[in-house]
């Protein structure tokens, strides 16, 4: 028991030391009671809080890999579906197989979540693409120097519409994923398997020309394919060179 007293010795109050409280912490500021406790360096402690980012790069990530898959598998049903014609659409086949290719290292880096990977990914389809436009402007040459005599030209037209229904669905999904993730990689891997698509009508147009009879309009067809294709290599060039990803972006098209 302590007693508090006045100059001339009159008690003024008492105090039981056994039920005295201890010094408490000290009271919590708005800062610290809406995030939760700091440590020595002022970071906050709450989970819920500061996961936000790693969470929508999660996501992020579970959607890339999911569009890059259903892609493949829309692509390998399209080539299934041309196994029978395989002998007269043997190039359609080719350019299913190539877009396929440049879709797996794209799938890992989503998976992955390297930033780094998904651009060598994206720099690795414009230059699939780029050589696309240079095999395709070898065999316009070719057809120009020693004209070809189509035949089966309904199995042709019937195996090149396959190949563009394909291919389409499959850049659809990736052009639409890709906007939605701020992905200027799976951009143009969209952009990729349009341009397979491309080749693919082209196909069904030179089957109906040289029904028609006009045997030189195949090669002209030919040459309007590949300006379409350097034309898009060129666009998808400078998306890649200069994407950069914005997971801010991606949460307010998300909200959209």
């Amino acid at each position: 028991m302590s007693h508090l007293r006045a100059p001339d010795g009159t008690v003024l109050c008492e105090h039981d030391d056994e039920h005295e409280e201890p010094l408490g912490e000290p009271p919590l500021t708005p800062a610290v009671a809406a995030h939760g406790p700091v440590d020595d360096h002022g970071h906050s402690h709450d989970h819920d809080h500061s996961h936000g980012l790693v969470d929508r790069s999660i996501l992020r990530s579970r959607a890339g890999v999911r569009a890059v898959g259903l892609s493949l598998l829309i692509l390998g049903l399209t080539a299934a579906a041309q196994v029978a014609i395989f002998a007269v659409s043997n190039s359609d086949l080719i350019h299913n197989a190539g877009d396929a290719l440049t879709a797996v290292p794209l799938g890992i880096a989503f998976f992955l979540r390297s930033v780094r990977g998904e651009r060598f990914a994206g720099l690795a389809v414009v230059l699939a693409i780029f050589v696309s436009a240079c095999v395709a402007l070898y065999e316009t040459v070719m057809r120009f120097v020693h004209p070809q005599h189509l035949t089966h030209l309904w199995i042709l037209a019937a195996a090149g519409l396959i190949g563009f229904a394909g291919n389409e669905l499959a850049a659809r999904v990736r052009l639409s994923a890709g906007s939605r993730l701020a992905s200027a990689a799976l951009i143009a891997d969209g952009r990729h398997a349009r341009i397979d698509g491309f080749v693919s009508l082209g196909v069904v147009a030179s089957a109906i020309v040289v029904g028609l009879g006009v045997q030189v309009a195949d090669p002209i067809i030919g040459l309007l394919i590949v300006l379409t294709i350097l034309r898009i290599t060129w666009d998808a060039w400078h998306e890649v060179r200069n994407a950069e990803i914005d997971l801010e972006h991606i949460e307010a098209h998300e909200h959209h």
